[in-house]
């Protein structure tokens, strides 16, 4: 489901160029959940966004269901985010004028794949329920993820990427919350990738990698 072939990335500044990776190669089959581990600053983010057609490499493949995404107008990415891509990022990222309700449908609208039978079962998995008329400046931080877990997953992409999806979340919050990641993408189907500086919940998932100094192991 998704191939990433010997990806390459650095940053150029005045006095040096730092080569964050070095020829990654990674794959994710559909219903497979990877985690992925590293220091701080290892380029972990920068892979996801490489992923998610955010940013460029310098070279390399990304396949996603069969198109290489590398090379593609923005245009053509922004579609493929819409639609194929669910993102979930430490910050949540919900539209404060929106509801509950309306945050979850959002971008599955946007794709014209909204599926309220889905979308129905999310929330009740999520136990959001009795929150689905409030705002975001209303919930919990774990109330705020949950919702956030939901809207990525309304569209049923075929490929979830979380950045650090639990960063702001206490222990028991976030492994609760890898716990519903987890069974929610085995039921939808499509593939996970988190990146997470935790090894108790990395081992949560089906498979570990771990990137240092440009590489992954």
């Amino acid at each position: 489901m998704l191939n990433v072939v010997n990806l390459s990335k650095s940053f150029r500044s005045a006095q040096e160029t730092v080569h964050v990776l070095r020829g990654v190669g990674l794959s994710v089959a559909r219903g497979e959940s990877v985690a992925l581990t590293g220091e701080s600053g290892s380029g972990k983010s920068t892979l996801l966004h490489l992923i998610a057609g955010l940013d460029d490499g310098d070279g390399g493949e990304i396949w996603i269901e069969g198109a290489n995404i590398v090379g593609l107008p923005d245009a053509a990415r922004a579609a493929l985010r819409r639609t194929r891509l669910g993102l979930i990022f430490q910050q949540f990222n919900l539209v404060p004028s929106l509801s509950v309700a309306d945050n979850l449908a959002f971008q599955a609208r946007l794709a014209g794949q909204h599926d309220p039978a889905w979308l129905a079962e999310l929330v009740a998995r999520l136990g959001l329920e009795a929150l689905l008329k409030r705002y975001p400046e209303q919930l919990s931080g774990g109330q705020q993820q949950r919702v956030a877990i939901g809207r990525a997953l309304a569209v049923k992409p075929a490929l979830l990427l979380a950045d650090e999806p639990t960063g702001n979340l206490d222990e028991a919050t976030a492994v609760e919350v890898v716990h519903l990641i987890r069974d929610l993408v085995a039921r939808s189907g499509c593939g996970l990738l988190m990146v997470t500086h935790s090894a108790r919940l990395a081992a949560m998932l089906a498979r570990r990698l771990h990137l240092s100094n440009g590489k992954l192991t």
